[in-house]
């Protein structure tokens, strides 16, 4: 048998400060933004220019040019790691009231994906470790070692791409909690669930026709970075304004 009590008639000593959620909420806000930060410069500024490199031997050379960058952008790929992962913990702490399952779901999600961000970051060490070394070259043969260099480069794409799925699944909980409590305006949390759509549509695109994804790989990813940078932005200004709950207690 259960018993509903209104958290409002315990004793003040054992409630939250309610100051506490709204520094949580902007610590959330402050990961997100580490994330955005951290995250997009090594895709955007690093990897795809490279990857766009016609041949195999242009991409090594490319690599094997910033290679410095190309290392550096390891690291920020594993700050993002870190910080994603801290947004979806911070974010189950102030959420799980709302609905426990989704909540669940929601850190699952992003958990999944960390682990796969995790693991590719060794695909792009390999690009940079086959395309700088030179006892590597020597032994294996410079166009055998360039080779792997853009095999591995390759690889980590398509590693993206699955992590990409999960992404999209981490968003529909979190939209949806957050549409649930109005705890932001509707149209940022409307937005987060529409996010999960074009981030599964990408990911398939990417698999089935990658042309097609090239060129609508904006179309698809637009609403979730609309909404993500949304997000940040209010969890940094406004924080999240979560509705008081009752507390089920076994009885």
């Amino acid at each position: 048998m259960t018993t509903t009590l209104d958290v409002r008639a315990i004793d003040d000593r054992t409630t939250a400060p309610p100051h506490r959620p709204q520094r949580l909420a902007r610590l959330a806000g402050l990961l997100y933004l580490l994330v955005l930060v951290a995250g997009a410069p090594p895709e955007l500024l690093v990897r795809v220019p490279i990857a766009a490199e016609e041949g195999t031997t242009a991409i090594a050379a490319a690599i094997r040019d910033g290679a410095d960058l190309f290392r550096l952008a390891a690291l920020s790929d594993l700050v993002n790691i870190v910080a994603f992962l801290g947004v979806a913990l911070v974010l189950y702490g102030l959420l799980r009231s709302v609905h426990a399952g989704a909540a669940r779901a929601m850190l699952a999600f992003n958990a999944i994906s960390v682990a796969i961000m995790a693991l590719n970051t060794v695909n792009h060490l390999a690009a940079w470790w086959f395309a700088t070394n030179a006892d590597l070259a020597a032994s294996l043969g410079s166009e055998t070692a360039d080779g792997l260099a853009a095999t591995f480069l390759e690889l980590h794409g398509t590693g993206f791409s699955i992590a990409e799925i999960f992404f999209g699944l981490w968003l529909f909980p979190l939209g949806w909690m957050l549409w649930r409590t109005r705890a932001v305006p509707r149209p940022i949390a409307g937005l987060l669930m529409i996010g999960t759509i074009g981030y599964l549509a990408n990911s398939a695109a990417t698999f089935l026709s990658p042309e097609l994804a090239h060129a609508l790989t904006p179309v698809f990813t637009t609403p979730s970075a609309v909404a993500e940078t949304a997000l940040l932005l209010w969890l940094l200004v406004k924080g999240l304004a979560l509705p008081r709950t009752t507390t089920k207690v076994a009885a």
